[in-house]
Formats: C-alpha cells, sequence, structure tokens
C-alpha cells in the first residue's frame, strides 16, 4: 500500500470516529431533552385547599353532678345513712322528671379525710388529728333528650331545698353520627377544591387534568363562629349547636 492509499484509509477513519462523535452527542441531546420533558410534565401539579361546613345539633348531652355530706368522727355513721337519703332523693327526682334508671350511672362513694393542723404541718396528720369526713357520690346522666336535660340541670334548686347538697359539675354535648357527616363534608370540600383550581387555571390556557391526591386535614367541631383551630383537630362539648369544618389539600394534574 503506497502513501496516498495510507492516506485515504485514515482519513476515512477519521472521519468515521467523527461521525460516529456527533452521532453520540446528538443521541445524548435528545435523551436530555426528553428527560427534561418527562419531569417537567411529572411536576405540572397544581395544589389548592378546599373546605366544607356545616351547622349541626348536639343529640347527646352528659350531665355529670355530685351530692356530699360533711360528718365529724363522732356521726360517721349517721354521715352514711343521710348520704343514702340524699341518693334516694337524687334519684327521685330525676324519675320524677322523666329520666330512666337505664340513663343513669351512680358512682361508688368517696370518701375524703380532714385533719387539724396539717396544712402547715404534715407531720401532725396522724389519726388523733383526724377530724372530719366528707361524704359523696357523683351522678351521670346519659341521654339523647339534650334540651330536657339542660333545663333539669337548671332545676337542682329543688334538691337543695330538700337538703342535698347537689353540684352541677359539667354539662357535655355530643354528635353521634359525626362519622357518616365526616364522610359527606370530606366529599364537599374535594368538590370547593377542584371549583377553585379550575378558576385558577381558566385564565391560564391550560386545562385541569384528573385529581392525583387527597390529604384530609383533622376535622374542627367548634361552636358557631368560632375562629378556633387546631393542628390535632378540635371536639367543643360546651355547646348545643356546632359547625364542623373539614379541610383538604387536593393536587391535580395540569393538562396542555
Amino acid at each position: 500500500m503506497n502513501f496516498l492509499e495510507r492516506m485515504g484509509r485514515d482519513w476515512a477513519l477519521v472521519a468515521a470516529a467523527v461521525i460516529l462523535g456527533v452521532s453520540l452527542i446528538v443521541g445524548t441531546v435528545i435523551v436530555s431533552r426528553m428527560v427534561t420533558y418527562v419531569k417537567t410534565f411529572n411536576t405540572s401539579l397544581l395544589s389548592v385547599n378546599g373546605t366544607a361546613q356545616e351547622q349541626i345539633t348536639s343529640d347527646e348531652v352528659k350531665w355529670t353532678g355530685d351530692f356530699s355530706v360533711h360528718t365529724d368522727r363522732s356521726t360517721l355513721k349517721t354521715g352514711y345513712a343521710q348520704l343514702n337519703r340524699d341518693q334516694s332523693l337524687v334519684m327521685a327526682f330525676l324519675k320524677q322528671n322523666g329520666v330512666a334508671a337505664s340513663q343513669v350511672t351512680l358512682s361508688p362513694i368517696s370518701m375524703t379525710r380532714s385533719f387539724m393542723n396539717c396544712k402547715f404541718n404534715p407531720q401532725a396528720c396522724t389519726k388523733s388529728a383526724l377530724t372530719a369526713y366528707t361524704l359523696s357520690q357523683t351522678v351521670v346522666v346519659q341521654s339523647s333528650h339534650v334540651h330536657r336535660i339542660t333545663a333539669l340541670a337548671q332545676k337542682t334548686t329543688t334538691l337543695i331545698n330538700q337538703g342535698v347538697v347537689f353540684t352541677t359539675q359539667s354539662l357535655k354535648y355530643y354528635y353521634t353520627k359525626l362519622p357518616t357527616l365526616r364522610n359527606r363534608l370530606i366529599a364537599a370540600a374535594v368538590t370547593d377544591a377542584q371549583h377553585q383550581a379550575q378558576r385558577i387555571v381558566a385564565a391560564t390556557g391550560t386545562r385541569l387534568g384528573p385529581l392525583v391526591s387527597v390529604t384530609t386535614e383533622p376535622l374542627q367541631l367548634t361552636p358557631v363562629n368560632s375562629t378556633q383551630v387546631s393542628n390535632m383537630g378540635s371536639y367543643d362539648t360546651s355547646t348545643i349547636p356546632k359547625e364542623l369544618t373539614a379541610m383538604v389539600r387536593a393536587t391535580f394534574r395540569l393538562a396542555g
């Protein structure tokens, strides 16, 4: 092979190498652009918050009260007899006002001891320093007659007039159909989020695609017109009318 033939062959190899190199570069650019497009497509998402509210009325009440007798050491037996009499008066009062026995729970009798000079001298709290006892019982009424029990809790002066030392500890109001209402409100909150997303994309020249994911926030059961919100959710038991709020964060894909 002469010099010219060898030179021609070398140039052919160089040309082939250049063509291969250019092809690899172009291929890399094309692949790179495809990956960028796919990534961009996957991040074409829109996340919005949706809210739904409904006012409800509590359908169950829990009324907790207690009655007590204070007695000294020498009359403890009499104190127990007095507490038993008071218990009968309390149960009769509830029955006369339409409260069934199945709606009433009585706690066992509890006893608190009082000692002389114990506040400033704990070492003096010996048996010989015992001066008095307080005997008490807790009564709990749980009923679906919310307004009747609420009114009854305000009539305990009848018991006081009979010599019963009766105190209302609390009135708590519940809504027992919360699971069913929760599902309906969450669906309404997702619909609200979708409407908001549609309004946002209406002016962008894009279209709203399918729903990708939904994250639900803790329910907020609050007094009506309350502004309180808790990250852990709220469950108000202090009022009869309440407001249930469901919140979601919905993510949608955007279409071209």
